[in-house]
């Protein structure tokens, strides 16, 4: 009778266990996303006609990077950071038509202090309005804006031990002033619940609005982190989740990763909405089987399961991006899509380049030519 009643109970743990796994692989599948809505979502922001370079320094030691864009009134308006041999400052950029930009200042500078983020502050566009060909305004929160960024008191490039901070301003964010800062990190790789992929450094974060607080939370955070590989070496970069309910207080939402490649880079997401669809822009780097860096996009219906297209939206293909073609910051504007990147060339010269839906010609931008500007 003991025996017989071990192996009904034995029974019965394994049929348990394999409903278990069942339901939470069958709660999975739900979220995703059909290869037929995926291509619509590709043909619809696809840009095939490379504009070339809209922004470069007059300074090749330094590395443009990182744009993001807003609007307000009839003019546009692109937050970027610079990186010059001593970290990161975050600056601004007006157009009046996508095209044609005129840098204005500095918006978080360096600080000659002992403050955490003394050498580096990465700044980038928090609560946009994220519908897609929508106003692209940068709304107000508590009668404030907002930026997340990553800081550090390390310097040179992506150096030390990198975390996120806040930032915010009352006053008009289109304007050039240095914006005010918390003092203290939200998310560091020092934090004691601090995930195994996240406890190298931290990178670039994305901060999206979202009032059916569809995770819970009305405001949710996207980062790219390096950490530990399962077998504990230094891994790759990967994009993880953390939420809000007030912008100043932010808390880790998963153990894992939301999106994986396992080598290389998968980093830097931003967020529109597409209807009932959050479509996520991120970058891949180093994986197997592909060359330099490019852009891609993955879509989700509740934001913490993404299906990951498989075709690049931009890559390596010109002189002034033969390198690296990444980081993506992408807009529709009466019918037309402009898909904002970073482009590196083979001399390492950063700047941020366009590719549109429809031809708008050519640039007549162009980075100092490296051997030219060492003779100077």
């Amino acid at each position: 009778m003991l025996k017989m009643f071990l192996k009904k109970k034995i029974v019965l743990i394994c049929f348990f266990a394999l409903t278990g796994l069942c339901t939470t692989a069958q709660d999975s599948l739900q979220f995703i996303i059909s290869q037929t809505k995926m291509e619509e979502i590709y043909n619809e922001v696809k840009t095939p006609y490379k504009y070339g370079l809209v922004m470069v320094t007059n300074d090749n030691s330094k590395k443009m990077d990182c744009p993001s864009i807003f609007k307000k009134g009839n003019h546009w308006y692109m937050v970027y950071i610079i990186y010059d041999g001593r970290g990161y400052e975050t600056w601004l950029a007006e157009s009046k038509n996508l095209l044609d930009w005129e840098t204005k200042g500095k918006l978080m500078s360096f600080s000659d202090t002992t403050q955490w983020d003394n050498n580096q502050k990465a700044g980038y566009i928090a609560l946009q309005d994220n519908k897609w060909g929508g106003s692209y305004a940068w709304p107000k929160f508590n009668g404030r804006y907002w930026m997340s960024y990553f800081g550090g008191n390390t310097r040179g490039y992506e150096a030390g031990k990198l975390s996120i901070g806040i930032a915010y301003t009352e006053k008009d964010p289109a304007t050039v002033q240095e914006w005010k800062r918390l003092g203290h990190s939200v998310l560091s790789p020092l934090d004691s619940n601090v995930r195994w992929w996240e406890n190298h450094t931290i990178y670039k974060s994305s901060v999206v609005n979202d009032p059916a607080k569809t995770t819970g939370y009305p405001f949710v955070m996207y980062y790219n982190a390096n950490g530990d590989s399962l077998d504990k070496k230094r891994g790759a970069e990967r994009i993880g989740m953390a939420v809000s309910d007030d912008m100043l207080h932010w808390k880790r939402f998963l153990n894992d990763p939301v999106l994986n490649h396992h080598v290389g880079i998968t980093g830097d997401m931003v967020i529109q909405k597409m209807g009932n669809v959050w479509v996520g822009f991120y970058f891949g780097a180093f994986w197997k089987n592909t060359h330099g860096a490019f852009n891609r996009f993955a879509a989700s219906t509740d934001l913490v399961h993404w299906t990951e297209y498989d075709k690049n939206l931009i890559e390596p293909s010109e002189p002034y991006d033969e390198v690296f073609a990444h980081k993506s910051c992408v807009i529709k504007y009466k019918g037309v899509v402009y898909h904002y990147y970073c482009a590196v060339n083979k001399n390492q010269q950063r700047g941020i380049a366009v590719a549109t839906s429809v031809d708008k010609g050519k640039s007549k931008i162009e980075f100092i030519p490296y051997e030219k500007k060492r003779k100077q």
